[in-house]
């Protein structure tokens, strides 16, 4: 599937927790092509900071041909993100990486942090797919965001560091606590949850796909910034890596080694 770089425009912005960001963009083509899973590059306007920021796809409208992205500022360039509005310009490239294989299994969609925006277009391509026992498990540190919009595709269940919501833990401290069984993991968050959840899922016989968190330089695979060690010898660099960008960012759990 062939990237599109273009210059599109911002059609609302709101922020919705602390630091967390939702922006809608006029986006065409690549709201159209765009799968669960992939992600887009987003280039700033200040020429001193010459990478774009890697940023996965939260949902997409195809009719509309709008994407929405959900972020967290983080940095300079995402500070500048976040003071976009409607009607300003965004320069973008995808869609970007594969997306997450769609299968008709009961499903466990688990996103921790930063990682829980792209599992809401899963939640919605699974539902259309028919998909019948969809549970989403949702890990934050403390403040909630996107939890409610899950409600309409899944059954949501959280997890908070401090308690404050749901079970006090993790998202596997979560699927414990309720008793939550499913035939196969879909997964987003950071390194330790997916290294949890792929011994986990070898311990009870599930298949398990992840999606891997890396910081990303030209988000095409063609600079190895974002390998990660992996079973097989990678055709590109001839040794046991994986692109992220571009093999990934989702892989079978028995791909990688975390």
């Amino acid at each position: 599937m062939a990237q599109v770089k273009t210059t599109a425009v911002v059609a609302s912005q709101e922020k919705i927790a602390d630091d967390i960001y939702s922006m809608w963009i006029e986006a065409g083509e690549i709201a159209e092509k765009c799968v669960p899973g992939q992600f887009i590059s987003v280039y700033t306007k200040d020429k001193s900071r010459l990478l774009p920021r890697p940023i996965s796809i939260c949902e997409a409208d195809k009719a509309s041909g709008k994407l929405r992205i959900v972020y967290r500022v983080v940095g300079g360039g995402t500070e500048e993100f976040s003071g976009y509005r409607a009607g300003d310009t965004i320069e973008i490239m995808g869609p970007l990486g594969n997306g997450f294989p769609l299968g008709e299994k009961s499903a466990f969609l688990i996103g921790g942090g930063i990682g829980i925006p792209p599992m809401l277009e899963l939640a919605k391509a699974l539902k259309a797919k028919g998909v019948s026992q969809i549970t989403a498990v949702l890990g934050y540190r403390d403040q909630l965001f996107l939890n409610e919009e899950f409600q309409a595709y899944a059954d949501v269940y959280v997890a908070t560091e401090d308690g404050s919501v749901g079970t006090k833990g993790n998202v596997l401290d979560a699927i414990r606590a309720n008793g939550l069984k499913a035939d196969v993991i879909y997964a987003c968050g950071p390194t330790p949850m997916l290294r949890a959840l792929k011994a986990y899922a070898q311990e009870n016989h599930m298949e398990c796909w992840l999606s891997l968190e890396e910081k990303m330089a030209c988000g095409i695979g063609a600079c190895l910034a974002c390998v990660c060690k992996s079973k097989e010898v990678d055709s590109h660099s001839h040794v046991h890596n994986k692109r992220i960008c571009k093999d990934g960012p989702v892989f079978a759990a028995e791909e990688v080694e975390l």
